[in-house]
């Protein structure tokens, strides 16, 4: 269905006519304006999506807990529409830290009053006995939870918003630990949303041809993406033998949409001799003086996965900026522990 200016404007009336009704403290109005912006968003045009997205979320700290969140969700959805990342992710950052520190509270309190299994983080699993039982922020935070992950996640996977955040990320990845220690609900886009590197300096040894390369990662979601550029770096470059990714195994991992098959081509370890596991992420490559240390060994057997992003609005990056000469890299396999 084609719809007409007349159609599309009226997402935009609806977000002015939330904004006054929030500045006026008028909580039916607000309700129903919600509605009209949840009924007319599928209409809207990206231009519609841009103005709205800073203005929704400037609104965030003036509205309820509850209805809060989805506010968030919106906004993130409008940055996935072109909405500027880098002025809407404070204030969702800001509600983000005040959601998790409920949270905690919610799980703190759910252990001193019985314990037992933690309810499902659910919008729509807010009743009468948890509140009683927790207090009514702590179980509004829990059961909203997924909605600050969605609409951090959708501002994480945009680099400026990542670099912006500076030590903000440590402090929301420490308010989310002790939540994701207590829950089944592990949380886990929001935690590798807050583990991206970016610009980040790697020296990777290729342990049977005893060579080094001095690398560069951003946007990485998790090892699995980290593991199919390094082949297409270093294998698709000629540098190191072995099979090399497809074109398209490679690009799905930067910037291009879907999922491909791929095979591992090396096992990824650290400088002590542990693994370093697919599922993981970039930052589990641990630092030695100051770089990030990867050392590749043949791999134990063969392993396949989909190669893509973890998040797949998030481009991913991985560059070879020198090869090693024979001095530097003998420097950093002193580092490491002989292949186990």
């Amino acid at each position: 269905m084609i719809f007409g200016r007349k159609e599309r404007e009226r997402f935009l009336e609806a977000v002015a006519g939330f904004e006054t009704a929030v500045r006026e403290r008028d909580g039916q109005r607000s309700q129903h304006a919600m509605q009209e912006i949840q009924q007319h968003h599928g209409d809207a045009a990206d231009g519609e999506f841009v103005q709205a997205g800073p203005r929704l979320a400037a609104l965030l700290a003036d509205v309820p807990p509850g209805p809060r969140a989805l506010v968030a969700v919106l906004t993130g959805a409008c940055v996935e529409r072109g909405a500027d990342a880098s002025v809407c992710a404070p204030y969702i950052f800001d509600g983000l830290a005040e959601a998790l520190a409920a949270a905690g509270e919610f799980c703190e309190r759910w252990a001193a009053t019985g314990g037992g299994e933690l309810p499902d983080p659910d919008g729509d699993a807010l009743d009468e006995a948890m509140v009683a039982r927790v207090g009514e922020d702590a179980a509004v935070a829990w059961c909203t939870l997924p909605q600050w992950e969605m609409a951090s996640v959708a501002m994480l996977s945009h680099g400026a918003v990542r670099t912006q955040l500076g030590e903000r990320r440590a402090q929301l990845l420490a308010a989310l630990r002790p939540v994701q220690e207590a829950s089944d609900h592990d949380f886990k886009c929001l935690f590798h949303a807050l583990l991206v590197l970016d610009d980040e300096p790697l020296v990777v040894l290729h342990r049977p041809t005893g060579t080094g390369y001095a690398m560069r990662m951003s946007g990485l979601g998790d090892n699995f993406q980290l593991h199919t550029l390094l082949a297409g770096v270093l294998v698709g470059g000629g540098h190191v033998p072995g099979d090399a990714p497809s074109a398209q195994e490679v690009a799905v991992c930067r910037d291009a949409p879907g999922q491909v098959p791929t095979t591992g081509a090396f096992n990824l370890v650290t400088p002590g001799g542990e693994w370093v596991w697919n599922e993981g992420t970039p930052s589990d490559v641990p630092v030695v003086d100051g770089v990030r240390l990867l050392v590749l060994d043949p791999p134990p057997y063969q392993r396949g996965w989909p190669a893509g992003r973890f998040f797949p609005r998030m481009t991913g990056d991985l560059v070879l900026e020198r090869v090693l000469d024979e001095t530097e890299t003998r420097r950093w396999l002193e580092h490491c522990a002989p292949a186990k």
